[in-house]
């Protein structure tokens, strides 16, 4: 007989093949209404601004705000191409967040 602690002792032993045996199955989540409107809430968000940073880049108002005239050089990466571009894909990503959530929403249909 050993004097030693045993070094698992909070590990119940089940015999071979039993690991699923006495396990519930899992609950399925409660959702309620706010959680519902919180997802209806964040896919209008995330659409509305995804438009509006994809078009506002290429308006003439984007011109004429604090960072275009601050300085030359944030004048020059202000209204470069391609910082316009990199705005326009955060939109489209933003747009896609939106999409991905609407089809998200079918986690609150009830079978």
């Amino acid at each position: 007989m050993s004097l030693s602690p045993d070094p698992t002792p909070f590990v119940q032993h089940y015999p071979a093949g039993a690991e699923h045996a006495h396990q519930p199955p899992p609950a399925e989540p409660q959702y309620r209404w706010y959680h519902k409107v919180r997802a209806v809430l964040f896919a209008i968000f995330c659409f509305e601004l995804g438009v509006f940073l994809l078009v506002f880049p290429w308006l003439d108002l984007w011109e004429l705000n604090f960072f275009a005239t601050y300085s030359h050089t944030l004048q020059q990466i202000w209204m470069n191409p391609y910082f316009r571009g990199g705005v326009s894909g955060l939109g489209l990503v933003n747009i896609l967040v939106s999409f991905v959530e609407i089809i998200g929403l079918r986690r609150f249909a009830t079978d």
